[in-house]
């Protein structure tokens, strides 16, 4: 914790000055100073659908989700896989499904009416501390600590934190939380967030442009891109795989429903080989296979390297059109139906 007194209402009045000024227009935020709150389902969507990726990738996925069911109620009736399928290409596929079980909870437990409060949407399926945290704050006004990897750098480099992290995760929420008040709490959390997003950047941070200099002890020792301090990271284990690309004479593809459980669970995708330091299994049906290439794709926690083999035969599969199949594939499956198509 700061060893000196944090002038609060200095720090927020100047944020909340320029944020005024320089919001973001994002698809699913009201304007700084709108009358009345934004409406909960699209505060809610559009956080789920921001963790681990960027605004520009999530925006048209927002857009067609909010189109194809405007309310949680509509959400929560439509099929598993139409959402899967929809949410092919946002990545960590888990949240697709949890996606599907809040939104049910909201429907049957609530009415189809968000609970109001911090408390009351972290007991919602599917929804952890920084959601429920940014949809009281944003859609509902109440004063809570919404901490996100954005808030984390501006604080790791406003309090000149030496801590690493993940180590410095607890102090650096602590921070954040000093500068929480009743007054616009949805703007000061969104203001954070585009403080973090536009100026307090990973790499070369925009300090001319930022309004909390005056405060900043990163910006005071002249080196405010050296926070947050980050411990070396273990070098990203390599695996490889085999995805069988059968065709068959009407222009359609065989896919398989992954499990619901693990990686991928419950989307669409090619028939594959475990995916291990060196497959060697059957294809799934006799035929003449022939190799098509590799394509390569990076996940959290590891690297892939899939060959594709490409054939014409029959089977039980999920035949699909290619045209369906390009836009329902997780990234991974898609590049490898690129490559094996040509």
């Amino acid at each position: 914790m700061p060893s000196v007194p944090v002038d609060v209402p200095s720090i927020r009045r100047a944020l909340l000055d320029w944020y005024d000024v320089h919001a973001r227009t994002l698809a699913w935020r009201a304007p700084p100073g709108t009358k009345g709150r934004p409406d909960p389902y699209r505060v809610w969507l559009s956080e789920v659908m921001l963790q681990q990726t960027t605004t520009p990738h999530a925006t048209p996925y927002f857009l067609s989700f909010t189109a194809r069911w405007p309310t949680v109620s509509d959400l929560a009736a439509a099929e598993d896989a139409d959402v899967m399928a929809a949410w092919a290409g946002l990545g960590y596929y888990a949240r697709a499904r949890n996606l599907l079980a809040c939104a049910r909870a909201v429907a049957g437990q609530h009415g189809g009416v968000f609970p109001d409060t911090e408390a009351g949407l972290l007991a919602l399926p599917g929804v952890g501390a920084y959601t429920a945290a940014a949809v009281a704050s944003i859609a509902f006004g109440e004063a809570a600590n919404v901490v996100d990897g954005n808030v984390e750098r501006v604080m790791a480099r406003l309090f000149a934190v030496e801590t690493p992290v993940p180590a410095a995760r607890p102090e650096l929420r602590a921070l954040a939380g000093l500068l929480v008040r009743d007054d616009r709490p949805g703007d000061w959390a969104q203001a954070l967030m585009d403080l973090g997003a536009t100026v307090c950047r990973p790499k070369s941070p925009l300090c001319g442009d930022c309004p909390l200099t005056t405060w900043c002890g990163g910006y005071a020792g002249g080196q405010p891109e050296r926070y947050p301090l980050k411990l070396k990271k273990a070098e990203r284990p390599h695996r490889a795989g085999i995805a069988w690309l059968l065709r068959d004479g009407q222009g359609r593809v065989a896919l398989v429903r992954r499990p619901d459980k693990g990686l991928l669970g419950g989307m669409l995708g090619l028939p594959t080989s475990d995916w291990s330091a060196a497959p060697d299994v059957e294809p799934p049906v006799d035929a003449d296979w022939r190799e098509a290439g590799f394509v390569e794709h990076v996940f959290t926690h590891f690297s892939l390297t899939l060959e594709v083999r490409v054939a014409e035969g029959a089977g039980d599969f999920i035949w699909t059109p290619v045209e369906e199949a390009l836009a329902a594939l997780p990234t991974v499956f898609r590049k490898a139906l690129e490559r094996g198509l040509g």
